[in-house]
């Protein structure tokens, strides 16, 4: 007997994990379908999604899904951004609330805090969109500062840098010109 009302919470705990492990929303690039590809904008590990993303990321995953439906390899790559500066300031800002200076600190140390950082809070960004529904292939996720992913970002800042489309100045600009 149906329900007289649709609970969302029953259903979509029930069936959302039954796709993930089914592989429902895993890429092949070895099939011979044709592909197609939509990189998730990644958000800022430093915090958490907001209506933006949420649409953003339903825009992306109706795309996604209605290019599976189509008969076409279909990656929807997640990953999370280690947005530098601000996660720099969380981090600084929790060893000093704990009287620890992050120069005393030392570098290798605040990089495993910032990993740590990244664990707890990427953690929840993640979960709110599984919460979402979206069907994005988990089993690539990727961190702005995973290995190999950073030397690609380093190699294309670079490459930007002398061909003269980025520059370095003494003001941060918050906008895009």
């Amino acid at each position: 007997m149906l329900d007289k009302t649709y609970d969302p919470k029953e259903i979509e705990a029930r069936l959302y994990p039954e796709w993930e492990q089914g592989g429902a929303f895993k890429a092949h690039p070895e099939s011979a379908k044709p592909p197609y590809c939509i990189v998730i904008p990644p958000p800022n590990v430093t915090g958490s999604l907001h209506m933006g993303h949420a649409l953003d990321n339903t825009l992306q995953d109706i795309l996604i899904r209605f290019e599976r439906m189509r008969g076409r390899d279909a990656l929807w790559q997640p990953g999370t951004d280690h947005a530098g500066i601000a996660t720099e300031i969380v981090v600084t800002n929790q060893l000093a609330e704990r009287q620890i200076n992050k120069r005393d600190f030392g570098r290798e140390k605040f990089i495993e805090r910032v990993w740590e950082w990244k664990a707890e809070s990427g953690g929840t960004i993640v979960n709110q969109l599984r919460r979402l529904g979206c069907s994005a292939d988990w089993a690539r996720d990727r961190f702005t500062m995973d290995e190999g992913l950073s030397v690609a970002v380093r190699r294309v800042f670079v490459t930007l840098y002398r061909e003269g489309l980025i520059y370095r100045d003494k003001r941060l600009v918050n906008w895009d010109p």
